[in-house]
């Protein structure tokens, strides 16, 4: 909880929190029906910032810190957006100490990194049209001695139109939020159903690793994608969760504008 507390610390920083969607006519959908080859060739115009570094002046092992990740240009919000999220994330994962950008993480990274120590910062579109532009953030850093990395991930639902995120509370319809709860334990039950290790003691693995309700979704093709950093709701060997809602059984749930419309 203590990182979606401090994501959401940054967009309020940027002062984009306040907005809704909308929609002139109740018949305009912001999910279009065409397949993921469509609706990615649309949306935002983005380019690449890719660099890979060892500390300056390091021999020997030495720390290493690797950006892959997008500017919007044009887009100045959405592109610090972006870059201060990322900070938030890696922060987290390296201190307590919240660092506004990754220029200034990479600062202090340099000089409090171990010497194997070793931080990834990633952000890609996974969905895009000419309403919305929803990023997938990822922040993996690996600690000297430590048995493995560390790894979080986070969504950005961006409206290309209104210029701001969106977050849950602006897709549900009003008093959907306990429904909208019960459809994300549902998928969870499904996709736990198909986790092998899961299923050798069902009682002891639900006392160990409950259900948890996370805000961490975005809107794909498919529907509603729902993520999960390790340790959240399962062992490490899980990876990140995740899973898909449906937008089948979203309807009455969610906004009509994030519903697709189906013609024949």
């Amino acid at each position: 909880m203590k990182k979606r507390i401090q994501v959401l610390a940054i967009l309020g920083l940027v002062g984009l929190l306040s907005a809704c969607a909308s929609s002139s006519s109740r018949d305009i959908s912001l999910i279009p029906t065409q397949i993921d080859e469509l609706t990615q060739k649309k949306g935002a115009f983005t380019q690449p910032v890719k660099w890979s570094k060892t500390k300056p002046d390091c021999k020997g092992t030495c720390p290493k810190m690797t950006v892959d990740s997008v500017v919007f240009p044009g887009k100045r919000a959405l592109t610090d957006l972006v870059d201060q999220t990322l900070a938030a994330m890696v922060s987290q994962l390296n201190s307590d100490h919240l660092l506004p950008t990754i220029d200034e993480f990479e600062g202090y990274y340099w000089k409090t990194a171990a010497p194997a120590d070793e931080v990834n910062l990633a952000a890609k579109p996974i969905y895009r049209n000419k309403h919305l532009t929803v990023l997938e953030l990822g922040a993996w850093q690996y600690h000297t001695g430590a048995a493995h990395g560390m790894s979080t991930t986070q969504f950005i639902i961006w409206s290309n139109e209104d210029n701001q995120p969106l977050i849950l509370a602006d897709l549900l319809r009003p008093r959907q939020e306990k429904h909208f709860l019960a459809l994300q334990e549902q998928a969870h039950e499904q996709w736990l159903s198909q986790l092998d290790f899961a299923q050798e003691d069902p009682e002891q693995y639900r006392r160990l690793w409950p259900f948890q309700p996370t805000e961490n979704i975005a809107l794909i093709d498919q529907g509603v994608l729902v993520k999960y950093d390790p340790y959240e709701i399962a062992p490490y060997a899980a990876g990140m969760p995740s899973f898909v809602i449906p937008y089948q059984e979203l309807s009455g749930v969610l906004k009509d504008q994030f519903l697709p419309t189906y013609s024949d």
